[in-house]
């Protein structure tokens, strides 16, 4: 799943969260805004920085942006914008449109004219929808600060059958164990010969740049 692109438009708190989050993953991600000093501020984070106006079809399809697995539309503030790149987008064939809406009515007009995912998000949820991108183990996310968070994640298959002692986390990749869900019980602040089952949900806290190990499993 490595070798999938995203592109997103609108550099704003949640768009920026979002691009920031998947370049740090490892993803190949195309940031677009209308404001060259948005641009400038996240041009070192992300693989490519555009000034573009989204509205400019012909501009949209000189960066190719049809061939991008996701494009993200973080507008926010210009409702009819936001709107009308969805349009753009779709009709210019872009696979998987994510619009981001300000309020419910927002959201059914984008579900209507062809976003495929609406979203309402601030900025930790900006975080959320990144991880959610990119894996499908990952079932909730905290951020607790900058550096730190909190996942929630499906048993990884090669932990499962092994004791917390034995996977060695905290020495490895600087990760705790916070709590284990079983199928019947919630095993909180598990000790290292606590078993991991299969069909466990863990959940995890530690650095950022250490919790990405799992999204990309």
């Amino acid at each position: 799943m490595k070798n999938r692109q995203f592109a997103v438009i609108g550099l704003g708190r949640f768009g920026s969260s979002v691009a920031v989050t998947l370049s740090s993953l490892g993803y190949d991600v195309l940031a677009i805004d209308s404001s060259e000093q948005q641009v400038q501020a996240i041009a070192n984070e992300v693989t490519h920085a555009v000034q573009v106006d989204a509205l400019d079809e012909n501009a949209l399809k000189a960066l190719g942006i049809r061939n991008f697995d996701v494009v993200i539309v973080a507008m926010g503030d210009d409702i009819q914008a936001n709107i009308l790149v969805t349009v753009i987008l779709k009709e210019i064939g872009v696979k998987y449109v994510i619009s981001k809406a300000k309020n419910s009515m927002h959201g059914k007009v984008l579900a209507k004219v062809g976003a495929d995912k609406v979203v309402y998000p601030e900025k930790d949820m900006g975080i959320r929808i990144a991880y959610h991108l990119v894996s499908e183990n990952i079932l909730d996310f905290i951020e607790l600060s900058p550096d730190y968070s909190i996942i929630e994640v499906v048993t990884p298959p090669e932990f499962a059958g092994k004791s917390i002692g034995n996977l060695n986390l905290r020495a490895k990749y600087g990760i705790s164990v916070l709590a284990i869900k079983k199928k019947d019980e919630i095993v909180a602040d598990p000790g290292a010969d606590s078993i991991i089952d299969e069909k466990d949900i863990l959940v995890f806290v530690g650095k950022n740049t250490s919790l990405s190990y799992f999204p990309h499993k």
